[in-house]
Formats: structure tokens, C-alpha cells, sequence
């Protein structure tokens, strides 16, 4: 575990809270499709991310997702923290993306290291700042995009983080995640296929020319 703090986070903490962060965190092993949070659980613990990719849904109250964003390598999450330090119940759901590494984080520590070290609050006040402006980014493309470049964004970073560009998903995956139907769905990524962007394969789409 030390050896990957150190390649992670050894330009943005001090090694003495590095040593910290492997005392009492606990490092986690997630597979691919498996929950880390679920909506209305309490949170005991904040994770820092070591590998892999972690994506955030909001639910509602039919019961239909809306991805929110990605974390990813090094990264951490300002809700899970919101409502670590409130006491709150989640108000979002957490998914690994692909198999994910990370350290859980207790309470306790949190609230100790924002006073104690510099570093971390930078970290903590960067990562409300980068969340913020993902929301954002989900916000103005519901607002002000359609629903193709919509999936086109969405592709296209789901492939960035898998680094690859086949994407494994069902029509109706993709629908959940982009709060849609998997009608409108198979019909935009038709119009894709038809246009040399993409190619169709069962559960799987292949990027060409996005």
C-alpha cells in the first residue's frame, strides 16, 4: 500500500501524512460493476483512489440514474466528504467503473488533518473545486446540448478512462446512465453507425472517428 501512496499522492502530501494516511486507512479492492456507496447510507470513511475508475449517479425519485461524473487515479469525492463531516445519509451512488484500488479514509482523521496539515486542505478544497466544475459540465450539457452530443461526450470519455475504444454496454446501460430511453438511445447510435463514427457489435461499440 505505501509504495502506492508514494507513486499517487508523493507531490501532493508530505511523507510524514502519507505515513499517516497507511496507518489507519484501509486499502479496498473493488471489481468492475460492483457498489462502493449506496443512496441513504450513512458514510463512515472518505476514499482516495489508488487505481481504476469510480463513476457517480444521482437518482430520482422514479427510480432513473444520472451520471454525474468520473473519479479516477488520485482522486476523492466532495459529496462522500459533505456528508462524512455532516453526518449524512448519501445522496449519491457510486459504482466501480472498472477494478478499483482504494483507501478508506476514517472520519476522525479527516477533520484532524485539515487543521493539522496544509497539504490536505489544499487537496480537500481542490477537490471540491474540480467536482463543482464537473457538475457543472453535467448541468450545462443537459441544458444546452442534444441528446447526440451528449452521447458523443459520453463515449468518448468512457473511453478515455478505459483507454480503449471498444465500449462494453448494453443500449440501456448507456440510457441509464445519460437519464434517457434505450429507444432514443439505439436510434442516435444507429445514426453514429451510419456515419462511419461507430460500429455496432452485441453489448459492445466500437469508436472510429468520434
Amino acid at each position: 500500500m505505501m509504495d502506492k501512496l508514494i507513486e499517487n499522492f508523493s507531490t501532493v502530501f508530505e511523507r510524514i501524512l502519507i505515513d499517516e494516511i497507511a496507518e489507519v486507512g484501509t486499502l479496498m479492492t473493488i471489481k468492475e460493476g460492483e457498489k462502493i456507496i449506496e443512496i441513504g447510507q450513512y458514510i463512515k470513511g472518505m476514499p482516495l483512489l489508488l487505481s481504476g475508475a469510480i463513476k457517480i449517479l444521482r437518482e430520482d425519485e422514479d427510480g432513473d440514474e444520472l451520471l454525474l461524473y468520473y473519479l479516477e487515479r488520485g482522486d476523492t469525492c466532495s459529496m462522500t466528504m459533505a456528508c462524512c463531516l455532516g453526518a449524512t445519509q448519501s445522496e449519491i451512488r457510486a459504482i466501480a467503473e472498472t477494478d478499483v484500488e482504494l483507501i478508506m479514509i476514517p472520519i476522525r482523521k479527516m477533520e484532524e488533518w485539515t487543521a493539522k496539515y496544509k497539504t490536505w486542505r489544499n487537496f480537500i478544497f481542490d477537490s471540491y473545486h474540480n467536482r463543482l466544475n464537473e457538475l457543472l459540465a453535467t448541468v450545462d450539457s443537459i441544458a444546452f446540448k442534444n441528446m447526440d452530443e451528449r452521447l458523443i461526450a459520453f463515449l468518448k470519455e468512457k473511453s478515455r478512462i478505459a483507454n480503449t475504444n471498444y465500449i462494453v454496454n448494453t443500449h440501456q446501460e448507456i440510457a441509464y446512465d445519460l437519464h434517457s430511453s434505450r429507444v432514443v438511445i439505439s436510434r442516435l447510435l444507429k445514426k453514429l453507425e451510419h456515419l462511419g463514427k461507430i460500429k455496432l457489435h452485441r453489448n459492445q461499440i466500437e469508436l472510429l472517428d468520434l
